[in-house]
């Protein structure tokens, strides 16, 4: 049997095969963050096309950090009835449910929250460069580990299998990692030591929330892909160090700027040297994403052991049948 899929088991938790759907947003829910029967029905399609872990897309834990309209929400008690529909629709698949829990720091939208923006430092975002944020206090950094808490904690109580920590692609936790949007002096900011402190004290403040059972997974952005910004160097500081407090799967993505940095268009399984870099430095299962298109290329990367699974997403967008169709290519 190919590699793709074979079983993992995770934390207690077994995953049919070594296909995930990653996160990408539909802006799909109510304008409250709400879930809708739109949303429902489009990740029950996807846990219908045999892939073995579905991780939601990205949920604000906060208004402020609210990226985009008809984003998902996890900010209130009263979102948990929603996402216990929704988790429940895709379980009842036998696929593995994992919630996605964001602060959108500067590259929130204050259009959409009717909010200050804030972030690490008062430094425009690289794609919102014409808003410049309030730098956050560090008593506005504690409420936001606490809202990371309180928001993977809804998680759980709505019955999904698992919580992600989003620490990539621009948003706050990876603006604190990156020289280039933290200019703090405190212990937030300066070195590559402090960069880290936020990093570790959500996931920290995380896994205690949900105790020590409850999967939980950390996607990384591996590099800013941009002059003077994080490198895999950084990345591969961070991660053993989230291992160690508590983090059961490493999502690998990149680009500060975005998840589909310009320079990698058109090529396939581009986040894969960060993936494999980062397997080299932890001993939990690696996530990879990025443009993978081939069922050939995503068992090639499982066979040389550059990483433990695979993220399929704008593809599956475009062809369901992926799997079914994999099954029998590496058959």
């Amino acid at each position: 049997m190919a590699l793709l899929f074979k079983e993992l088991t995770v934390q207690g938790v077994t995953l049919q095969n070594r296909v995930v759907l990653p996160p990408l947003a539909t802006e799909k829910s109510t304008s409250e963050g709400l879930v809708t029967e739109e949303l429902l029905s489009h990740y029950r399609s996807f846990a219908q096309a045999g892939v073995g872990l579905i991780i939601v897309e990205h949920a604000y834990i906060t208004k402020q950090g609210q990226a985009s309209k008809r984003q998902l929400s996890v900010e209130s008690d009263e979102t948990v009835t929603g996402l216990s529909q929704l988790a429940a629709a895709i379980k009842a698949q036998g696929c593995i449910a994992v919630a996605q829990i964001n602060h959108a720091g500067s590259a929130a939208d204050n259009q959409v929250t009717g909010m200050e923006v804030v972030g690490p430092s008062a430094i425009s975002h690289p794609r919102n460069t014409e808003v410049v944020p309030q730098e956050l206090t560090v008593n506005e950094i504690a409420g936001i580990v606490e809202a990371f808490a309180a928001a993977a904690k809804r998680v759980q109580e709505a019955g999904f299998d698992g919580v992600e920590i989003h620490g990539a692609h621009g948003y706050l936790l990876n603006q604190f990692l990156s020289p280039v949007t933290n200019w703090r002096q405190d212990a937030y900011g300066g070195s590559r030591e402090r960069r880290m402190l936020l990093a570790m004290e959500v996931t920290e403040a995380v896994r205690a929330a949900v105790g020590p059972d409850f999967l939980l997974l950390y996607r990384l952005g591996a590099a800013d892909l941009l002059p003077e910004g994080l490198t895999l160097t950084d990345a591969k500081a961070l991660a053993p160090r989230l291992q160690v407090i508590g983090v059961d799967i490493f999502d690998i993505s990149g680009g500060i700027a975005g998840s589909r940095p310009a320079v990698y268009q058109g090529k396939e399984a581009y986040f894969a040297p960060f993936a494999a870099g980062i397997k080299q430095v932890v001993s939990q299962p690696v996530l990879v994403t990025g443009g993978i298109i081939q069922a050939k290329v995503a068992e090639e990367l499982l066979q040389q052991g550059k990483v433990d699974l695979i993220g399929v997403g704008r593809q599956l967008l475009k062809n369901p049948q992926w799997v079914g169709e994999a099954v029998t290519i590496l058959r």
